[in-house]
């Protein structure tokens, strides 16, 4: 009796991996193309030099979007952490990294409350959004609140700000939260 016992078990579980298997293709016939890729691998194109405001030059430039979002301006070494009405809640001066993230829009893919950096300096509120050539890229503040130029000859993607701007992006910038980059 126990042998056909487990042949009937054999079968039933034989049948039951089949329908796991037929419903896990089917699953995945019907899923959205790009759902499950990471928002930051291929940012959607942004404006290539979005006009500013010459006699206030920290005003959010006109053209980095609409909406919640973190914008990011490479020439201006700004950062604008932008409500859902479109209003800056804050900006405030970067250090840029020595490899700049494309210019368009990415989103917030992980975060770390305390790591060290590539560059080998205590960091905190960590929020990493891109990746360019095996350089991840994202904002953080190093412990001590120094600031430092970054070394060309040394591929990083720290962005660094102040420790007080730092935890204002850390509670901004969840993951998830779009991150605009301009020129």
């Amino acid at each position: 009796m126990a042998s056909s016992s487990a042949v009937i078990v054999a079968g039933l579980t034989a049948t039951a991996l089949v329908t796991v298997g037929v419903l896990a293709y089917q699953a995945s016939a019907t899923v959205p193309a790009g759902l499950g890729k990471p928002r930051s691998a291929a940012p959607a194109p942004g404006p290539a030099k979005p006009p500013r405001d010459q006699r206030n030059p920290t005003a959010l430039p006109s053209g980095s979007g609409q909406g919640e979002r973190v914008v990011y301006s490479l020439d201006d070494d700004r950062v604008w952490l932008v409500g859902p009405d479109n209003r800056v809640q804050r900006t405030f001066k970067v250090v840029p990294s020595s490899v700049d993230p494309a210019p368009g829009s990415y989103a917030v893919t992980s975060r770390s409350k305390a790591i060290t950096g590539s560059d080998g300096i205590p960091v905190e509120h960590v929020v990493r959004f891109a990746g360019v050539d095996g350089v991840v890229i994202g904002f953080s503040a190093a412990v001590d609140g120094s600031m430092p130029t970054p070394n060309p000859a040394v591929r990083t993607g720290g962005i660094r700000q102040s420790r007080a701007d730092g935890y204002a992006m850390w509670h901004f910038a969840t993951i998830g939260q779009r991150i605009v980059v301009i020129r």
